[in-house]
């Protein structure tokens, strides 16, 4: 099916310009398609090739694919890095998932009239679901997607073939099959074969104008070990598979879909949902969303990834494997309390086998804590909440016997892994245990214990809010705003932390050290002023930061810019993990912390309750209004849509049949507190 063109980058001349660079993409009006195409007439001048890397996954696979084009006639060379997370490596470790790269150069090629197929002139590349090419070979035109399968361990290539010439033309599709074995010792319990396969095999003629549609497979699966057999090879279905990629996508794009008037940022969080949901695998341990990314995590969980940035999205996803993922993540937690109070772990992996702890306590209590109070109360489900509270009462204990005499949180290190100094006490434990004990008031409440319990909490968040102003309040490069921990007088990212949860005492002085030159870049937020790394996870915490501070401007400027260059830049179409290191990787983390800065942030979303929420919308001055459609949380679906009236803001909540659930007009900057139906 051929892609309608449209005007080059028609919609984005809203977007500011504050991170700068090229665009080498351009966005399609009609959300419903999720396509972006690049062209060579966007190639830089003096560029003669492209090349990027995308991400792709299913429940049993999980794929990097490094591509490039060129202006010159030839093949799309494609490198693709398979990961199998359910084939397993020797040890239980982290990264032990079975990789494999199947690279282009070693393809069986088609031949058509009996010779090798000539090299392509590309005319596009599209991102809709999958990386597809489209070009012509001779007179024959191909269009080539690859995408993951649904639910088989196998990365899919669809070809179709159209004859554009004015006679028939002879085309053979390799009939055998491509296998090669791994080692026995190299496998956990079996050896494991991959196999490269064309599906839709066989010699036709093609009149002028037919198509002909033929896959190729890259999978991988387990041999014989003793008495239990050998898995049997997959032999998908090509049709039935893109069908089924392409009906995930459309899925998510009508829930929580979100209309503003820039057409980029609807885009990137489309996009983000599809990367947020693909990465969930059904591994032994049940559904489990992994990072994925060049360092294989996969079949793994992180207190940070997971508990933290990934579950509290879910709840407003309506995605039930999100939701059950996200589930499972926390029980797998919670197998690990004590009654010592000993560390949990950092990481469990390898589907719940083991166990990563190499950087100590990371503050992993409070992100688990603070992930999980706020999944249950979004969730609205009290039998959920209940299943959790014994994981939050836990986590908040163990915070509690934490406690230094100046009342903050002392955690061995932080989320970074000691990658950054975290001194003996950090902002990050700190700000994360503070909100967690605001949500576990909120949910104590509602969940019916005692009045002592929410008011222990309610006081321990108080008191932490105070000590967090006391120990870590601090003039930094002239800033008025935090030292991210004792004794350091670098600016760091994470400075962010208390505005993203509510402490917006020192917000003017943050605000302005955040995005000063020392530690605004083009590619967002330096981790240290002294040092070039940038993660984009403290980048959209700043960014949702900006926005519940009331900077919304500054907000939209930047969060419009960092959008711009990870949609249509050099690396798209996804958040990404950090660089140097992890060489952008597209961790669907990211992407959940992505959307979370439209519904924390812009909308200012907040649980309060199983059935309430608070909303403190941050409508830009230039948007009349914004919708997010199809929310599936507190128990229900609803519709929030914030629009700008003579007397403030109006905040409309309807129900699946447009009924009105609330209808309230404040005050710009002022709180609406929603109330839903039982």
């Amino acid at each position: 099916m051929k892609i309608p063109l449209f005007p080059t980058l028609l919609l984005l001349a809203a977007i500011t310009p504050c991170l700068q660079g090229a665009d080498h993409w351009k966005v399609f009006p009609d959300p419903a398609t999720g396509i972006w195409s690049y062209r060579d007439l966007l190639l830089p001048l003096g560029q003669d090739e492209y090349s990027d890397h995308l991400e792709m996954g299913g429940r049993a696979v999980d794929a990097i694919v490094e591509w490039k084009v060129a202006r010159q006639p030839g093949m799309p060379s494609l490198n693709r890095r398979v990961r199998f997370p359910m084939l397993r490596s020797v040890r239980d470790d982290t990264h032990s998932s079975l990789s494999v790269e199947f690279n282009s150069k070693d393809d069986p090629l088609p031949l058509v009239d009996g010779a090798p197929l000539a090299p392509w002139s590309i005319s596009q590349v599209a991102i809709r679901g999958g990386l597809e090419f489209e070009g012509k070979s001779g007179t024959l035109e191909i269009h080539r997607s690859v995408f993951p399968s649904t639910d088989l361990p196998a990365l899919i290539e669809r070809w179709e073939f159209i004859n554009c010439d004015t006679k028939p033309l002879v085309l053979t599709i390799p009939r055998s099959a491509w296998e090669n074995k791994i080692a026995a010792d190299q496998g956990k319990w079996a050896a494991h074969i991959t196999r490269t396969e064309w599906i839709g095999t066989g010699t036709f003629t093609l009149a002028p104008g037919e198509h002909l549609t033929a896959g190729l497979v890259f999978s991988a699966r387990e041999d014989a070990n003793g008495d239990t057999p050998a898995d049997a090879p997959v032999f998908p279905d090509i049709d039935t598979e893109w069908a089924a990629r392409q009906t995930l996508a459309a899925r998510l794009n009508s829930n929580l879909a979100l209309f503003t008037p820039d057409e980029a940022l609807n885009r990137m969080f489309a996009m983000a949902k599809l990367r947020s949901v693909e990465s969930i695998a059904a591994t032994r341990g049940g559904l489990l969303q992994g990072p994925g990314g060049y360092n294989n995590y996969n079949a793994a969980l992180w207190c940070n990834d997971n508990a933290e940035y990934m579950a509290p999205l879910h709840a407003y996803l309506g995605d039930p494997a999100g939701m059950e993922a996200s589930r499972n993540a926390y029980l797998w937690l919670a197998k690990y309390m004590n009654p010592e109070f000993k560390p949990l772990p950092s990481s469990i992996v390898a589907e719940g086998r083991g166990t990563w702890d190499g950087a100590g306590d990371r503050g992993d209590a409070a992100m688990v804590a603070q992930g999980a109070a706020r999944f249950a109360l979004a969730s609205g489900d009290p039998a959920l909440a209940r299943e959790l509270w014994p994981l939050i009462e836990w986590c908040l204990e163990y915070c509690e016997r934490q406690k230094t005499a100046d009342g903050v949180i002392a955690s061995r290190s932080d989320e970074l892994e000691g990658r950054f100094s975290f001194g003996k006490t950090n902002l990050a434990t700190s700000s994360l245990t503070y909100d967690a004990l605001v949500s576990a008031a909120m949910l104590a409440r509602d969940l019916g214990l005692p009045a002592e319990r929410v008011e222990t909490y309610q006081k321990r968040a108080a008191d932490l809010r105070a000590a967090i102003d006391k120990v870590f309040a601090a003039k930094i490069s002239g800033f008025d705003t935090y030292r991210y921990h004792d004794g350091l007088e670098n600016l760091r990212a994470w400075i962010c932390l208390p505005l993203a949860y509510g402490i917006l005492d020192r917000a003017p002085g943050t605000l302005d050290a955040l995005y000063s030159p020392d530690l605004w870049t083009a590619d967002g937020l330096r981790t240290d002023a002294q040092d070039k790394t940038f993660w984009d996870r403290s980048t959209l915490f700043a960014l949702r930061a900006t926005f519940i501070a009331g900077d919304t401007q500054r907000g939209l400027d930047h969060l419009a810019g960092y959008t711009r260059r990870r949609l249509l830049g050099d690396h798209v179409p996804y958040a990404v993990e950090a660089y140097p290191e992890g060489a952008k990787s597209q961790l669907s983390g990211e992407s959940c912390l992505y959307m979370r800065v439209f519904i924390e942030g812009l909308l200012g979303i907040r649980p309060t309750g199983l059935k309430s929420f608070d909303i403190t919308p941050h409508l830009p001055a230039s948007w009349p209004i914004m919708t997010l459609k199809q929310m599936h949380d507190h128990g229900c679906a609803h519709t929030v849509s914030v629009s700008r009236v003579a007397d403030g803001i109006q905040v409309l909540v309807y129900d699946t049949n447009w009924k009105v659930i609330s209808d309230t007009t404040l005050p710009e900057g002022q709180t609406h507190q929603i109330t839903l139906p039982e």
